[in-house]
């Protein structure tokens, strides 16, 4: 291999583009790729950086990205440089060490590029990217050094975040335009259910649901409530981990993409898996959001459409407190009515119960306003890319 030079000295578009690694171990589906590849196109677009993506799982990666091929060693797809990570050794086919370097979620960067870094004649600003949590803590700990117990570099952690003294969580410069646009055009959004369900856009009385769940023993007794509701449901179901719950509920073999089905009051589309430009828009469309994990629960947020999450489940029940600092954020000013019927629903489908529907849905008017609010105050801590690359060109002066 090469010897280590900085990558931003030999390909760099502009003498000023910074050059960034991001290094992505795909652990939990498309939660952890979700975010890389989302600041990877951000930092890329919206910041000027070169970037280069290592990815261990070419073929979750493709999921979220169609255009990419999971057999290269090494493509550029949007502008980014990807490259196919065989973790630990591996660090790219030629050895070079960029500007800013970015550990996702402590996966562990290869030991020879943690030595090519401390060769580097200017050491890189290197970033271990945290989960999201909206935890008190967090902080405490973002942006706190970590010196490295045998070269002269430093890591710094950088932890995501709902309140103030957080990096934030992501959100690109168009999206609150393209939300609006959106919501104003309704050839637009006629065009969209057409193309994604087949179907015609449903009649305003009727209540739209996207379903992005992990598998959920709460489902079942869901999807009869639907069935049983006064008003008209209508559900639209990506394909993934709840496919299969809806279909036995529906009495079909499998509920794939292009499916259709009714029960009752509930009518429900799977919709195929989506690039995700696409899942925004799912969003916006749908008047109450589930969603789960790490990327859908913050675009759930920018959507400003009242949402139930579906959090990660950890050993011990680990997760139901970062749960509740998430409900203390996000239902802080509303009634004491509506916050308390927000935390059951929340909790019963994390695993603490039936989850009560007309309950929920009778304060739907109050959790549509702080829907709308919370955006609104969340914004106010700036965006996770725009809050790293501030911080990162700072340590490079």
């Amino acid at each position: 291999m090469s010897s280590a030079t900085p990558r931003s000295d030999q390909t760099a578009a502009t003498p000023s583009a910074l050059a960034c690694d991001i290094f992505c171990a795909v652990i939990d589906n498309f939660g952890d790729i979700g975010v890389c590849w989302r600041l990877a196109r951000q930092l890329a677009s919206e910041h000027g950086w070169q970037v280069r993506l290592f990815v261990d799982d070419l073929h979750a990666f493709q999921r979220l990205c169609p255009s990419l091929a999971p057999d290269r060693a090494r493509q550029t797809v949007d502008g980014i440089v990807v490259e196919h990570w065989h973790e630990p050794e591996h660090a790219g086919d030629t050895l070079h060490v960029a500007d800013v370097v970015i550990e996702a979620f402590a996966c562990e960067l290869p030991p020879i590029y943690v030595a090519a870094m401390a060769r580097r004649e200017r050491a890189p600003v290197w970033f271990n990217l945290e989960y999201l949590s909206a935890e008190d803590w967090v902080a405490d700990f973002h942006l706190r050094p970590s010196p490295h117990p045998r070269y002269p570099l430093t890591k710094t952690f950088f932890f995501p975040g709902l309140g103030p003294g957080t990096g934030g969580v992501l959100k690109e410069q168009h999206l609150d335009g393209a939300r609006t646009a959106f919501a104003a055009s309704q050839a637009a959004r006629d065009a969209w259910w057409r193309t994604t369900t087949g179907r015609a856009m449903p009649p305003a009385e009727a209540t739209v649901i996207s379903l992005f769940a992990y598998e959920n023993p709460a489902v079942d007794s869901l999807l009869e409530q639907w069935r049983d509701s006064p008003g008209p449901i209508v559900l639209l179901v990506p394909e993934g981990r709840i496919s299969g719950a809806v279909a036995r509920f529906f009495g079909v073999p499998s509920f794939a993409a292009g499916a259709h089905a009714e029960r009752g009051s509930l009518t429900a589309h799977a919709l195929a898996f989506t690039e995700q430009p696409g899942y925004d828009a799912l969003l916006w469309a749908s008047d109450i959001n589930f969603v789960r994990g790490e990327d859908s629960f913050v675009r759930a947020q920018w959507a400003a459409k009242p949402f139930v999450w579906h959090i990660y489940p950890q050993a011990d029940d680990a997760h139901l407190p970062k749960l509740d600092a998430a409900l203390a954020h996000y239902a802080r000013t509303l009634p004491a009515d509506a916050r308390d019927a927000l935390a059951r629903f929340w909790h019963a489908w994390n695993g603490g119960g039936r989850p009560d529907w007309a309950e929920f849905k009778g304060h739907y008017p109050a959790l549509k306003q702080r829907a709308a609010e919370w955006a609104g105050e969340l914004a106010q801590v700036g965006d996770l890319a725009g809050n790293l690359a501030l911080f990162a060109k700072t340590q490079l002066k």
